[in-house]
């Protein structure tokens, strides 16, 4: 395979791929701001030139300094064989040392105050790459805040013009609502006059941002960087299956950044995605079990609800031959339709089983605008809006018996169901009146992150977990099985359905719900503040044996052989690389 050598290192390459590409692929650092391998390169930040040395075929591929000795860009520098770079050469790191000098002539000095600090860019290649002091003794170039949409300010005078934004709306969403207005040192990026930025995508810009110009509304000023905690997850509300980091700390979620997966979703997500999850930490979030006792719903333990609810579960089926029921939401995990599966039938070995309803809005959204769905490069945004409705039904179907949801509510409203077992978990209201009233002839079960019609009309009601408070595993429009992790703790005394599920089997069989010792395997229900990233309080809530993701795909794949995919075809998110600092550590 043919090879290069980036400062003495060989990096193998394909034909067509660029220096910058290569050398950070095999572990290279070559600085640059403009450059993005999502988008188009125009090398115009000059940081990352080189020294480029190749073998000249018309002297005996001897190797010559390419154009004489230039520096070149690497990102725009096809790979040659037996081609020599050297981004650390005097020439290159003189040139390194006058671009930063260049880009902070202008730069306020507000990383104090800026929320890109502790990620930013510039941060970084100032203390390696910089020359440590400043020679500018002139005015600064001082340019106002603009508010460029919705979800978005520029800070102009923190602007480096990389242009990675106004591609990125040129190339991407297609709508172009960003330019470069002005000219020499009052450049800036700015809206067309009435065209705000508000694509679906818009929100992409701020992560491409190598600076802190671009900053989100909904994060600005809410928490510092350096104090966030983030863990691989998936998109909880689309089957699109992308793949996300939440960001969070102290048990609460402050953004959702996109997760690279060139299979998935490329370096994107949705402003959909990103700001979806705030339903997390609602107001309406159910925290405790609830029964209802004299006629009214009343906060109870788990042990007491659990109880009460196999022998209301229990007496209604029984009544005159009918059945038990069971609705599996498709926003749940495939590891908790599958445990939930296990108990419905447990409490009656005919019991009904149904999916429930999938949210459609209009139609899928393919960008860039014009491209085919089937290219790799396309970006998706689903209009399914739910995350798990394939998961969901490979697995009801691996158990036999499921019927549609129409007839599920048909069935409940004549009587042939006699006790129905309801989830939910979607992010916002999703019953009609006339699907409450047919399920309200049932003695119901409703297990749900918030609260709703349908809950109030609930002989019991269990407080669900949702997306980002469990793991699990969901399969996405495409068919894709993706894991993902539990990023915060738990609101209250809410549980992962699949958490719930263990603990009515655990009943069933005679086992008592038990509050584990401190720090034996119990439940994290809240998160200590600071930047270590293991800072956990754990409060045990009394439960059966704890759910584990992983175990419960094992057992789902041994069991039954139609599972035998979450044992084979199940994609585990890549590890998050632990950076260290830069900064030397001085003992006091």
């Amino acid at each position: 395979m043919p090879s290069i050598k980036v400062n003495g290192k060989v990096c193998e390459f394909e034909k067509g791929e660029k220096i910058i590409d290569v050398a950070l692929r095999s572990g290279v650092e070559i600085p640059h701001y403009c450059y993005h391998p999502g988008l188009s390169v125009p090398a115009q930040c000059r940081i990352c030139l080189a020294e480029i040395w190749a073998p000249n075929p018309r002297n005996d591929n001897k190797l010559e300094p390419l154009m004489g000795g230039k520096l070149l860009p690497t990102c725009a520098t096809e790979c040659t064989d037996g081609m020599e770079v050297y981004a650390d050469s005097p020439k290159s790191v003189a040139n390194q040392k006058a671009v930063m000098e260049y880009l902070l002539i202008s730069h306020p000095l507000d990383c104090p105050v800026c929320d890109k600090a502790g990620e930013c860019t510039l941060q970084d290649y100032s203390y390696r790459y910089g020359r440590g002091t400043s020679r500018f003794e002139e005015v600064k170039v001082k340019q106002a805040k603009k508010d460029l949409g919705p979800t978005i300010y520029v800070y102009a005078d923190r602007c480096i013009m990389c242009t990675r934004c106004v591609r990125f709306a040129k190339e991407i969403p297609g709508t172009s609502e960003l330019m470069i207005e002005g000219r020499g040192n009052i450049c800036q990026i700015d809206i067309f006059p009435g065209e705000p930025l508000d694509n679906p995508l818009a929100g992409n810009v701020v992560d491409l941002c190598p600076v802190g110009a671009l900053v989100d509304k909904d994060f600005l000023f809410a928490q510092r960087v350096w104090f966030l905690k983030r863990t691989p997850s998936i998109d909880g509300i689309t089957a699109s299956g992308d793949n996300i980091w939440i960001e969070h700390n102290q048990g609460r979620i402050y953004r959702l950044k996109p997760r690279r997966n060139l299979a998935i979703n490329r370096w994107w997500i949705s402003d959909e995605v990103r700001y979806g999850w705030k339903f997390v930490h609602s107001e309406n979030r159910l925290t405790t079990p609830m029964r209802r006792q004299h006629g009214v719903l009343v906060e109870s333990g788990w042990q007491k609800a659990i109880d009460q609810m196999i022998a209301g579960v229990s007496a209604a089926g029984s009544d005159m031959g009918k059945r038990v029921g069971l609705l599996v939401s498709p926003m749940l995990s495939c590891e908790d339709a599958y445990l939930l599966v296990q108990m419905a039938r447990e409490l009656d070995p005919q019991a009904v089983i149904a999916m429930g309803p999938v949210p459609v809005d209009g139609q899928d959204q393919i960008f860039p605008p014009g491209t085919p769905p089937e290219d790799p490069k396309s970006f998706r945004i689903c209009a399914e809006k739910a995350p798990n409705a394939r998961g969901v039904k490979r697995v009801l179907d691996s158990f036999g018996g499921r019927v549609g949801f129409e007839e599920f509510v048909g069935q409940v409203a004549s009587g042939q169901v006699g006790a129905a077992i309801v989830t939910g978990n979607y992010p916002s209201t999703w019953t009609t009146e006339n699907v409450v009233r047919a399920l309200d002839k049932a003695y119901l079960v409703v297990i749900d992150c918030l609260q709703s019609d349908l809950a109030d009309k609930a002989d019991i009601v269990l407080p669900a977990a949702t997306f980002a408070e469990k793991a699990g595993t969901f399969e996405n429009h495409a068919g894709v099985l993706q894991a993902f992790e539990q990023a915060i703790p738990v609101v209250g005394q809410s549980k992962p359905e699949a958490q719930i599920a263990l603990d009515v089997l655990a009943v069933l069989e005679g086992q008592g719900l038990v509050r584990p010792h401190a720090g034996y395997d119990d439940m994290i229900v809240d998160e200590g503040p600071g930047q270590v990233p293991a800072a956990t309080a754990s409060v045990a809530v009394p439960r059966a044996r704890l759910y584990n993701a992983a175990d419960t795909r094992t057992h789902m794949a041994e069991a039954n052989a139609a599972l035998g995919v979450f044992a084979s075809e199940v994609k585990l998110p890549a590890q998050d690389e632990h950076v260290e600092t830069d900064m030397p550590l001085v003992e006091l």
